[in-house]
């Protein structure tokens, strides 16, 4: 059954190669875009490595590289058979490529569609990845002498400036964590010989936060130490006082910028891959129509083209089977070798 079947005279031919010429091009400028677009969040992922637990989510910028580069390709050589095409005794050199042309072309293109969807739905593994990075990242704070983690209090104290943030899910997680150095503390004195005793595992836990938490659009001074004692500070109430540091945790503000970023992205690479159907989707229409002209003394007959010549499931039956075959042959083949090694063995 023929899917889509439209008539083409010679003159809509030649607009619609025309038009395909153009239009492929506008796509090759969009896949150097999604390219473009998968490096920068490659970039800005990179650039927070050190608060990430894992790097599942790169999954999303390094697809975005790859169906950019490959749609460079595929539209680059769509408008070549769009050239061709206005003329029949070119267009031929072209028939065995185009099955296999348009089955990676159409790889790519789901690949892309792919990425869109992993853009939106990957929000719960960003959030994972920087919970357990971030819960390091307060944890090992204080090691500026501990080579590999010299640099993690500058990266912490940067991200809580630049986020406005503090803590991983607020501002309390610091009072779990001992985030002042040993070599910052007085062990003489009773009042740090006290805080050390008080819990089991011997650390020095404070009710406080770092610097870099602190709110500076507050009027008042940063209270950044015994921030849950009243009679520490002058007309302060914990449970009530608008706190001058950062309330919002650092896990919140970083999944909301990456996942602002990839949903812009997703918004804009959505529109490549339409772009991207529409141009597979003329060429296909082109080619039918072309193929009814080769071999033909008039070429500027009337044709017909089609989308598919059968039904959807027999023309991916029709492309499966092959690899299905393939693979069929490797289980055998490697189940003979097998087989051929076990009397060796014994």
């Amino acid at each position: 059954m023929v899917v889509m079947k439209m008539k083409f005279p010679f003159q809509k031919r030649v607009k619609l190669a025309q038009g395909l010429w153009l239009l492929s091009w506008f796509a090759t400028v969009a896949g150097a875009i999604t390219f473009t677009l998968g490096c920068i969040l490659k970039t800005e992922l990179r650039r927070r490595a050190e608060v990430m637990d894992n790097s599942d989510i790169h999954v999303v910028p390094n697809t975005l590289m790859i169906v950019g580069l490959a749609s460079l390709g595929i539209n680059y050589f769509a408008s070549k058979i769009c050239q061709d095409a206005l003329d029949a005794g070119r267009f031929p050199r072209w028939k065995t490529l185009l099955k296999p042309y348009f089955a990676v072309s159409c790889f790519f293109t789901v690949l892309m569609l792919l990425a869109v969807i992993m853009s939106y739905a990957m929000k719960g593994s960003l959030e994972s990845s920087l919970k357990g990075g971030l819960r390091n990242g307060i944890r090992f704070y204080k090691d500026t002498d501990t080579p590999g983690r010299c640099f993690q209090k500058q990266n912490i104290d940067r991200l809580q400036m630049e986020f406005q943030c503090c803590g991983n899910s607020d501002f309390r997680d610091w009072f779990e964590v001992q985030w002042i150095s040993n070599r910052y503390l007085d062990f003489s004195t009773k009042e740090v010989k006290n805080r050390i005793k008080s819990n089991v595992d011997g650390r020095y836990l404070v009710d406080g936060v770092p610097f870099s938490c602190c709110n500076p659009s507050s009027p008042r001074p940063c209270i950044q130490y015994q921030l849950t004692n009243n009679s520490a500070h002058y007309n302060y109430e914990y449970q009530t006082e608008e706190l001058n540091i950062y309330l919002r945790g650092c896990r919140e503000a970083l999944v909301n910028y990456y996942m602002g970023l990839m949903n812009t992205i997703g918004a804009g690479v959505l529109s490549v891959f339409l772009l991207q159907g529409s141009v597979l989707v003329s060429l296909r229409f082109l080619q039918t129509a072309m193929e009814a002209v080769t071999g033909e003394e008039n070429t500027e007959m009337e044709t017909e083209g089609y989308l598919l010549e059968k039904s959807v499931k027999e023309t991916v039956m029709e492309y499966l089977d092959p690899v299905l075959k393939f693979l069929l042959l490797t289980n055998q083949v490697e189940e003979g070798t097998t087989a051929a090694a076990a009397p060796a063995t014994t």
